[in-house]
């Protein structure tokens, strides 16, 4: 009786999962501190993607880790995740220093793109980063510092992903020196940055579609993007599958620039489970390309 009993318990103990080890908060000191996000399936010695995704304007890297929600989906890909901090400006409130438009109204000196370069760094000192898989992600202004990063640290940066953020309006201040892919995702009725484009206060900032006309340009892309299926589901508060796609196609660099309009979405959509998988897919479709 009792080595039936304990088969049984094996058996038990056979077909129960077992607890699965979780990923790890590695806490990074200094004058602009942040924090590491480490997959639980990190190996040391096998090059990582990472990804640094940004907090639109007031908010602060609690809000765009929870309002993303990329670490289920982060952690089954072993992606390596920063959720880093803005600035405060003279309201005490967080910002980047992004293009004219968003949102240093305060005509601050930070060196955003120099602590941004700094996280890279430093995480790719302490672990194995793919140099060729590093991505940035923004909300608003965040979305509006990721372009930054594009047009001026391209040699970094292997494809961004820009939720209700912009481009430069001015053209000639995107300048980079190697091929970045870029996703403009964007709402039809966001109130704060315009789909359509306009302006803050006296800086104006271009349209979804002007921004991912500009990257097709710089990609070397066809004359035009093109709908393609399927819709996706990217807001929970909306029915269906609400969002279509717009995809440059024969880009001859390699990168990629498309535009995922929400339909009726607002400045701060209600993010489905669907669009960290979704986002990521994209992200990890595009690593850099070397010309």
């Amino acid at each position: 009786m009792i080595r039936a009993r304990l088969s049984v318990l094996l058996l038990l103990i056979s077909i129960l999962p077992m607890s699965q080890a979780q990923a790890t908060d590695v806490a990074y000191q200094g004058e602009r501190p942040f924090t590491l996000v480490v997959p639980a399936k990190y190996k040391s010695g096998t090059p990582a993607p990472l990804i640094i995704a940004m907090h639109g304007y007031t908010a602060q890297s609690p809000y765009a880790e929870s309002y993303f929600a990329l670490g289920k989906v982060a952690d089954e890909k072993g992606i390596l995740a920063v959720y880093p901090s803005g600035t405060k400006d003279s309201n005490d409130r967080l910002f980047w220093n992004a293009t004219p438009a968003c949102c240093n109204f305060d005509s601050s000196t930070v060196d955003d793109e120099a602590y941004l370069l700094n996280i890279i760094d430093l995480v790719s000192k302490d672990y194995s980063v793919d140099p060729d898989r590093v991505y940035l992600m923004g909300h608003s202004n965040g979305g509006f510092m990721a372009h930054r990063m594009a047009c001026n640290q391209s040699e970094r940066i292997a494809a961004i992903v820009s939720l209700a953020g912009a481009t430069y309006s001015n053209p000639q201040s995107c300048k980079p020196t190697s091929p970045v892919s870029v996703l403009q995702v964007h709402g039809t009725f966001d109130a704060v940055i315009s789909y359509t484009g306009g302006y803050l206060f006296s800086s104006a900032y271009p349209s979804a579609r002007k921004t991912i006309d500009l990257w097709g340009k710089l990609n070397q892309c066809g004359k035009k993007p093109y709908r393609v299926l399927p819709r996706l589901d990217l807001d929970s508060k909306l029915a269906g599958a609400e969002t279509t796609v717009m995809r440059y196609k024969g880009c001859k660099t390699g990168a990629n620039s498309e535009l995922w309009t929400i339909n009726k979405g607002k400045h701060a959509p209600e993010l489905s489970a669907n669009f960290a998988k979704s986002t990521i897919d994209y992200l990890l479709a595009h690593p850099k390309k070397r010309v």
